[in-house]
């Protein structure tokens, strides 16, 4: 299994083309915002891609924006991932299996998984992953979901089991319906981190969202004497 430095996983902004749109410019210039205001990670998201030449001019778009400066993963396609020169891919649970990912993507990607119930935590000590997004912990639009959100209790449970599997160090995120109301409170459930879409990307003001964002995250994760 690949070990490597923690992910920062404190404000892990998704860039979802059906909320912020499908130009590739809005998309490369709310980036750079988001990691102007502190985004510490970020994610192209596009469920259903019908143009894959498109989403790959995206991504390239995005991380050239970026200029290295945070790290560029994609959601679910790894063959786009690697085209583009990502930093790596987040894969859901019926998505290509991670030891496959890991083996065409090299030892130095970021490979993130999307983790519903404890079961599914408690698999992570034999997966070739860097970190995992709980979720979905609160009602969301931004995405359809047949499973109801898990809350902060379930969060904490989640959260409890992954350490178990991977250990104190295993950055663990939390997903769906996070905003600046509720982002405090994640975090004292035990998350290391949000992911955020409509609460960053979902209107102007990207940065100074990422900015209000990332110091709530940074202060609660201080109140709980976990800041990485």
């Amino acid at each position: 299994m690949r070990v490597s430095s923690p992910v920062d996983l404190r404000l892990y902004g998704l860039l979802d083309v059906g909320v912020c749109g499908g130009d590739g410019g809005r998309l490369a210039r709310m980036a750079a915002e988001a990691a102007a205001g502190g985004c510490t990670l970020l994610q192209y998201r596009e469920k259903d891609i019908a143009d894959a030449r498109a989403a790959l001019e995206r991504i390239r778009a995005i991380r050239a924006a970026l200029g290295g400066r945070v790290p560029l993963l994609v959601n679910d396609r790894v063959d786009l991932a690697l085209a583009a020169g990502a930093e790596g891919v987040h894969l859901g649970q019926s998505d290509m299996h991670p030891a496959d990912a890991r083996g065409l993507l090299g030892a130095s990607a970021i490979i993130g998984l999307t983790l519903k119930n404890a079961a599914q935590a408690d698999e992570l000590y034999r997966l070739p992953v860097d970190y995992a997004c709980i979720g979905g912990v609160f009602a969301t639009g931004s995405k359809t979901n047949p499973d109801p959100p898990v809350g902060l209790d379930g969060l904490a449970r989640i959260v409890f089991r992954g350490r178990l599997a991977r250990g104190a160090d295993f950055p663990l995120g939390a997903i769906a319906g996070i905003d600046s109301s509720n982002a405090a409170a994640v975090i004292a459930a035990g998350a290391d981190g949000i992911a955020v879409i409509s609460a960053l990307f979902g209107a102007e003001a990207v940065e100074g969202r990422a900015r209000d964002l990332r110091a709530r995250v940074d202060a609660a994760l201080a109140e709980r004497g976990g800041a990485r």
